[in-house]
């Protein structure tokens, strides 16, 4: 292997000069990638992020092409250091309904394909992330943590084996990406399908249904619900070894079922909360209210959820999407201007359709199978984003030879 210096591997590129919000005849609409938009982009979702328009006479020079990488400067915590990166795929810039640039606390990378693969220059920046090397670069900047990049491309050595070899373990790399990748896709159109259904039987049901074989009941008449329990002051209880359910876990998780948590707590914590098994549906009910997820661990959830227990006339699957249903309505009528907070009261008090038994029986029998894929998806998907992040460093500095990596990779795909 040899070292080159990361800068002396790029292509020198020029930033244009930032037009004014707002379309005129001389200004283009570019999504602009922040780091926050790092996890959708990374999903090949760029609608949500925010248009702002570049003048058309400097545009070339922001605009970000297959194979660019950008890192983050700006805007990291204590547990997340600055310095993240983001790969650019080809697939990414044929899709996007705008062309993409990035903002201006992120930098973007062109390699020189004649001195190395790109891809595998971004792994290896993916590399020296998890290892901690990024940290001897951040330093705080009015109050916000900023990553020295300048320093960091011209002092960071990059570790160059044959291009072959490059090319390889990028494309190992990223066949863990895109199963991953995959088992999301397939799991956004099973819940699509699930809910498209639900609303095809269940929503909208007229008076002269309910006549018959329907009926009309408050949720808290329905099922048990209650909230869960935070120990006070919670700080004297974090970093046991029990999973906390947090609402970040729920957003994080990319789906309904959450399967491992950011944070634990102490058993004396433990003993303060509400215990919830897998399984178990909890609904948020502060700040991002009305989130409904099962859990598929055994842990504990803190005042911010709602458990549902002892369901009766109804299915958990069913209950699940009538809470999908009802979701923005649950936000309108949380108590709160800033922080919002459902309050359990109205949420027994929700007015629930009940559909016939047999009915109640042909949707769970359509839908649990999508649910039982979703999950063992979702259960792959970690796997694989584990086995990533312990193949990642062994191909990078050789640990293990690419024959053994590629025998490892086979066997979970």
């Amino acid at each position: 292997m040899q070292g080159e210096l990361l800068r002396d591997l790029l292509i020198t590129t020029k930033d244009g000069d930032w037009g004014e919000d707002g379309p005129r005849p001389e200004l283009v609409p570019y999504r602009v990638v922040r780091g926050a938009d790092f996890p959708a982009v990374r999903l090949g979702e760029t609608s949500g992020i925010p248009l702002r328009y570049l003048d058309a006479k400097t545009v070339h020079r922001r605009t970000l092409q297959s194979n660019d990488i950008i890192i983050e400067t700006a805007g990291g915590n204590r547990d997340r250091p600055t310095g993240r990166t983001l790969f650019i795929s080809e697939r990414l810039t044929r899709s996007t309904d705008h062309p993409l640039t990035c903002a201006s606390f992120c930098r973007f990378l062109r390699v020189d394909p004649t001195k190395a693969i790109p891809a595998y220059v971004f792994w290896y920046l993916q590399y020296l992330y998890a290892c901690g090397y990024m940290w001897q670069h951040q330093v705080q900047h009015t109050g916000i943590a900023r990553f020295q990049y300048t320093k960091f491309a011209e002092t960071t050595s990059i570790h160059l084996p044959d291009s072959h070899i490059q090319t390889a373990i990028s494309d190992l790399l990223n066949a863990l990406d895109q199963k991953i990748e995959l088992n999301r896709s397939a799991n956004e159109t099973l819940e699509k399908i699930a809910q498209t259904l639900f609303k095809s039987w269940f929503v909208g049901i007229d008076d002269q249904k309910l006549k018959k074989d329907w009926s009309l009941h408050q949720l808290g008449e329905l099922c048990e619900i209650g909230r869960g329990a935070s120990p006070r002051p919670i700080q004297q209880y974090m970093g046991g070894t029990i999973p906390w359910i947090k609402i970040a876990d729920a957003t994080a998780a990319d789906g309904p079922f959450i399967f491992e948590t950011a944070e634990h707590v102490t058993v004396k914590g433990a003993e303060k909360s509400v215990h919830v098994l897998p399984g178990d549906l909890i609904l948020s009910n502060s700040a991002t209210c009305g989130l409904p997820v099962f859990a598929d661990l055994e842990g504990f959830i803190h005042d911010g959820w709602l458990y549902f227990r002892n369901l009766r006339l109804i299915s958990q699957l069913y209950l699940y999407h009538v809470l999908k249903e009802i979701s923005e309505h649950l936000i309108q009528i949380a108590d709160g201007s800033v922080q919002k907070n459902l309050n359990t009261g109205l949420v027994k008090n929700q007015q629930v359709v009940v559909p016939p038994e047999h009915l109640l029986a042909a949707f769970d029998d359509a839908v649990k199978p999508m649910f039982d894929l979703i999950r063992d998806n979702g259960r792959q998907s970690r796997t694989l984003a584990a086995l990533r992040d312990m193949l990642l460093p062994k191909l990078i500095t050789g640990d293990i030879s690419l024959r053994q990596g590629e025998s490892i990779v086979e066997a979970h795909i």
